[in-house]
């Protein structure tokens, strides 16, 4: 494949390069029957959870901007079009997070569904590893919190919601655009935001807690979407927002930069030289602490926008405030009644 559609494997020896029109690529899936944990550990001190889960691997969102691209490249797969369309199923998700539950070192902390791919990606209308993992945190009755762009997730609304009730869950929906043109040039196989935002009022309608990601801020295209993007999450129901400046990691950079430069010909020099202005003169950072952040008067713009418009709209009022968080994970003995771990 070209290079620009689908950056070369940084660990692979051997690169292709067609000549002419590379031909389109087509979903191709795989299954795979992983043995070891499901959970993912997280040491970030950037990342504000500790626990996650992922079904999938690859997402046909097609996200130009997607920071998990190059997780892609340790299956020997590309970081481009391969992401969008080799997309890996792990079909014993379910039955591997139950035995991580029955292990005496799970505590029951907070599940996050999921960070590499999102959990509800079409394939999961039929292969439901999400649904059956969630009803595996049901039974156990662990939290969970959820963060899709899908409106698939209202299949299981009811799910959901009785594990609100029996533990906790909280879905929170990504929407960084408003514009449809947008929209379809970054996030072209994505439901328009107006799904989106259906499918977060239907969650607060049922009681389920929800909230709003403007994530990636994209210097110079959407923070001017930011005020209407939240009062719109309000009139949908969320109680709360967050905001992540984008990432350009590895082959996600040449990646984005060149559907960028195709989508938005008009827009992409400005857009690339904000992005330069937040980031130090760079269009990516690497390092703790400073991969998720911006700096310099234009940032310091768009996070006063995002704090005076929530305070306003009454977004993140008990941010700050310290909860305790109830105790509800159970392991279920072998005759169906409970026991504290």
């Amino acid at each position: 494949m070209r290079y620009v559609n689908n950056p070369p494997n940084p660990w692979l020896s051997a690169r292709h390069e067609w000549i002419g029109e590379p031909p389109e690529a087509k979903l191709e899936v795989f299954e795979e029957t992983a043995t070891r944990s499901i959970i993912t550990s997280n040491n970030s001190p950037d990342i504000p959870f500790d626990y996650s889960v992922n079904c999938y691997r690859g997402c046909p969102h097609a996200c130009t901007y997607c920071f998990s691209r190059p997780t892609h490249e340790y299956l020997g797969f590309g970081a481009g079009t391969d992401f969008e369309r080799k997309i890996v199923a792990k079909v014993r998700a379910p039955e591997l997070l139950r035995s991580e539950f029955m292990k005496k070192g799970w505590k029951g902390d907070v599940l996050v569904f999921s960070f590499t791919s999102d959990p509800y990606i079409p394939l999961e209308a039929n292969y439901q590893l999400t649904r059956k993992c969630l009803e595996v945190c049901l039974e156990f009755r662990n939290p969970v919190s959820l963060i899709t762009k899908s409106a698939l997730v209202r299949r299981d609304l009811e799910l959901i919601k009785q594990l609100s009730v029996e533990a906790s869950a909280m879905v929170h929906f990504t929407i960084p655009f408003l514009d449809h043109d947008v929209n379809r040039a970054l996030e072209p196989f994505a439901p328009f935001p107006e799904h989106r935002f259906a499918a977060m009022k239907a969650f607060a309608d049922a009681g389920v807690e929800v909230g709003l990601g403007i994530a990636p801020v994209v210097p110079g295209l959407n923070e001017h979407e930011i005020p209407e993007l939240l009062e719109r999450a309000r009139d949908a129901g969320a109680k709360s927002a967050f905001i992540n400046l984008l990432r350009l990691p590895g082959n996600v950079e040449p990646y984005f930069l060149e559907r960028l430069q195709e989508k938005m010909p008009l827009r992409a020099k400005k857009i690339v030289s904000r992005i330069r202005e937040v980031k130090g003169g760079v269009l990516n950072k690497s390092a703790f602490h400073e991969r998720m952040r911006g700096e310099g008067p234009f940032w310091e713009m768009v996070k006063k926008t995002f704090e005076i418009h929530t305070r306003r709209l009454g977004l993140n009022h008990d941010k700050y405030e310290m909860k305790e968080r109830r105790r509800t994970f159970r392991r279920p003995s072998a005759q169906g009644s409970l026991f504290d771990f």
